[in-house]
């Protein structure tokens, strides 16, 4: 059966793993991804029933048989997601793969992106999920064109070092180690062995509303990249990396500054260090110690404030994320939320 138009699935066979899954006519290339990550059993595959996790799941079952769960995350936020669980189950079922149907409330806040707060529900589903399933580990179906968006997204948007290394590899949420084994392979070769193979998977509808900048990225840039640079995805994705490694100095080196400047930073003692280190450290004293992440302007103020603290009677208190950077004595405080 080849890919569904629409979230409504039409009935059909179960996939098939000793058929379906070994791949009749190239093996899937999801397979060969999963050499990128370790062993770790048993494990779990977060599965919305789309291409991406479904060629995933189904390589990790053929990889690992009886040691994968599915887990798919219902956030309710449309109508349709009753029939993606349905393929789910039917999927699974043909597998023999135990499916774990978790719940999440995905509203946002007013004034928060609607995206980021089902990605933040879903990540804390699935490692709330794989905790209770005693799984060591979870997989996630991101592949090179969801890198090469987040990439993008992160230069629309002035981001820095964090922002241009894109999607991790591999990183913990609460306990939990998630995989991404799939980010240097391309969407369409998912798609096109699923269609080569006839394994049902459904298309998101949203995943084409361009009222989403993502979305956007999608139908309108992906495709000129790919005719101007038809390599783009293997370039963007050094670039990332290479972004995520210089991101790695500046943490080491921010950790050694911290050291010697204490916790929280003195300021005669952060002001022996060149601007841009001020800088470094004080992102990472606020990122690491209070969750709070300055805009540019706030740091750029901020350091403005430090260079300026020369008298015991000069006072800082400047907005900086949900809380305030104040001045406390010889050194700099942190008044906002609990963490």
């Amino acid at each position: 059966m080849a890919a569904l138009p629409t979230p409504k699935p039409t009935p059909n066979k179960p996939p098939d793993v000793s058929a379906a899954s070994a791949g009749l006519n190239r093996p899937n290339p999801a397979l060969a991804a999963l050499d990128r990550i370790p062993a770790v059993l048993p494990l779990g595959v977060a599965y919305s029933g789309g291409a991406d996790s479904t060629a995933l799941l189904l390589a990790a079952a053929q990889r690992w048989p009886g040691q994968v769960s599915a887990i798919h995350i219902h956030h309710g936020l449309q109508t349709a997601a009753d029939d993606f669980v349905r393929v789910c189950e039917t999927t699974c079922a043909g597998l023999h793969v135990p499916l774990h149907v978790v719940h999440v409330d995905a509203s946002h806040a007013a004034g928060e992106s609607p995206e980021d707060a089902a990605r933040r529900a879903r990540y804390t589903a699935l490692a709330g999920a794989a905790t209770q399933l005693g799984l060591a580990c979870v997989l996630l179906g991101q592949h090179a064109d969801d890198q090469v968006e987040t990439l993008l997204l992160a230069l629309s948007r002035g981001a820095g070092l964090p922002g241009l290394s894109a999607m991790a590899a591999q990183f913990e949420r609460d306990g939990v180690t998630f995989y991404r084994p799939l980010l240097t392979t391309p969407a369409a070769s998912l798609r096109t062995w699923l269609l080569q193979e006839q394994i049902p998977f459904v298309d998101d509808p949203t995943n084409t509303d361009e009222r989403y900048t993502r979305n956007r990225i999608r139908a309108r840039l992906l495709p000129a990249l790919q005719d101007a640079f038809p390599q783009f995805r293997e370039t963007f994705a050094r670039s990332a990396q290479h972004a995520a490694q210089a991101q790695a100095v500046l943490q080491e080196v921010a950790r050694e500054d911290l050291a010697r400047i204490g916790t929280p930073p003195v300021i005669k003692a952060l002001q022996t260090l060149s601007r841009a280190r001020q800088a470094n450290v004080l992102r990472h004293w606020l990122l690491e110690a209070h969750q709070a992440t300055p805009s540019t302007a706030q740091l750029d103020q901020l350091l403005d404030q430090v260079a300026a603290c020369t008298t015991r009677g000069h006072q800082i208190r400047l907005k900086v994320a949900l809380g305030h950077v104040t001045r406390a004595g010889t050194a700099l405080g942190f008044s906002g939320p609990a963490i």
